[in-house]
């Protein structure tokens, strides 16, 4: 059944937007960390896209992309009242949320929007959250609103110091760390150099911390097996197994040659699909 577009929002033009989608289905049944996949139309790629936040009683659920390639352009070029062909979900394992102190939620890029609904059920069961985000620059920086409607802490940086301070996030998370021994878990979504950054300054501290990792996927139901990620010498299927993993055990090297396996075949979709629309 085609899944109606409620409402759409540029956050940075032509780049990311939010989709509004009517799906009660999933709504009623998606939890923190959850993602889904979508095709634009019966003949589109299958796309992951984590659910960055979800209303049972709507019957809503929020996702946030970045135009990156072929897929997300024509996601892109959809607005509030077109259908999306597919939407499957809820898939994957939710957030592992307990009550234990303080959570370091950490989010970059697209990322912030998944770390939001994260960040959101940490809060409910009864959690001080201290959410950490970050950007290149100001223009780019998403959800701030958001999390400051909830979070007990925004800590913001901007590679550039237009906004907040000037610098990575990383260096907010370890300042915060030598501040605060409640900090019982670190939680990171956002680009693979990122997690894997927050994963080493977490280490040394022996916080938990937790990533959310986004491979190559396809089925989303653990039966491609491309999605397999390298955790602790074991391997594991993000799609079920995850998407979250023990920070500290993942092989990020692994996971960003994986990652660019396909890249010039996208770039080449993607410039062919651009002409196309001229």
């Amino acid at each position: 059944m085609a899944t109606p577009i409620l409402d759409k929002e540029s956050l940075i033009p032509g780049k990311t937007s939010k989709l509004v989608l009517h799906a009660p289905e999933i709504a009623a049944k998606a939890r923190p960390g959850h993602f889904i996949i979508l095709r634009t139309h019966d003949k589109g790629e299958r796309i992951p896209l984590t659910i960055a936040d979800a209303d049972p009683e709507r019957g809503t659920i929020i996702i946030v992309y970045l135009v990156l390639g072929k897929s997300t352009a024509v996601l892109e070029g959809m607005a509030a009242g077109d259908e999306i062909s597919d939407v499957c979900g809820p898939l994957g394992r939710p957030t592992h949320i307990e009550k234990g102190g303080t959570v370091i939620c950490v989010g970059g890029g697209t990322g912030i929007a998944a770390m939001h609904h994260i960040a959101k059920g940490h809060v409910r069961v009864g959690n001080r959250v201290v959410g950490a985000i970050g950007a290149r620059s100001k223009n780019l920086l998403l959800f701030e609103k958001e999390l400051t409607s909830f979070a007990d802490e925004i800590l913001i940086s901007t590679d550039d110091g237009s906004y907040g301070r000037k610098g990575l996030v990383t260096e907010l998370l370890r300042e915060k760390l030598e501040q605060d021994g409640s900090v019982f878990e670190v939680v990171a979504v956002g680009p693979v150099p990122m997690m894997e950054a927050v994963a080493q300054t977490t280490r040394p501290f022996g916080v938990r911390t937790t990533v959310s990792l986004n491979p190559i996927m396809v089925d989303g139901i653990g039966m491609c097996g491309a999605c397999r990620v390298s955790v602790g010498g074991q391997t594991k299927f993000a799609c079920v197994d995850g998407p979250e993993f023990d920070g500290h055990l993942v092989d990020f090297d692994e996971l960003k040659r994986r990652l660019a396996a396909y890249r010039a075949q996208e770039q080449i979709s993607f410039e062919l699909y651009g002409k196309a629309q001229q």
